[in-house]
């Protein structure tokens, strides 16, 4: 579980194998020295597990499914990367809960200036848009936000300096693409209602 509290930027070093499956090789400075394998990294909001560690740098398997579903098989060699570990169990939430696991990928489709930071705005994965929520939150490309607005199948955040100077959010243009992951509480309570839901429905039809 993480929080969407990027740590710190990482860089794609290399990406070897092929669509059935790659090996991402990351730099990533002195965090390396604290990583161990067999644990979690989220890598641009995909939570990934690492198999390799060398002075400055770690290495994750990428699966075709994470390939398929995330922006991961786009990048380039060199590109930054937001990096966070795992929260422990007396860390302050200071972002939101996030697993890590990418539900869709969004196209950015305007930026702009807002005062000293930026607005971004996204087309969301028609699948996604019933799960965001106005002042609600979602992670991109591993970061916590919030939900500034929303205009049919666009959404807008706000994006603070600190934000664009410690992430990778203050390189992203127009027609770029963005890991998507909506609130895990508003999956959790749609797959609860969805039987009452439905047996209301089926009586309502009788």
């Amino acid at each position: 579980m993480f929080t969407g509290l990027i740590e710190r930027s990482g860089s794609l070093e290399a990406l070897s194998g092929d669509p059935r499956g790659r090996t991402a090789r990351i730099a990533c400075g002195p965090l390396a020295s604290e990583l161990s394998i067999g644990e979690s990294v989220a890598v641009d909001g995909v939570c990934l597990t690492v198999v390799r560690t060398g002075p400055l740098w770690f290495e994750v398997e990428v699966s075709p499914e994470t390939l398929k579903r995330t922006t991961l098989a786009g990048k380039a060699q060199g590109c930054a990367l937001n990096l966070e570990r795992p929260m422990r169990p007396s860390d302050r939430l200071g972002g939101h809960l996030v697993q890590g696991h990418v539900d869709g990928v969004g196209t950015l489709t305007e930026i702009l200036p807002e005062g000293e930071g930026k607005r971004a705005r996204v087309l969301a994965p028609e699948s996604l848009r019933r799960y965001l929520v106005e002042k609600g939150s979602v992670a991109l490309d591993g970061v916590s936000l919030t939900l500034a607005a929303l205009r049919g199948a666009e959404f807008e955040v706000a994006l603070i300096p600190h934000t664009l100077r410690v992430t990778t959010l203050g390189e992203w243009r127009v027609g770029g693409t963005v890991n998507i992951e909506v609130d895990l509480l508003a999956k959790y309570v749609e797959a609860l209602l969805a039987p009452y839901v439905g047996a209301r429905l089926d009586r309502k039809e009788r």
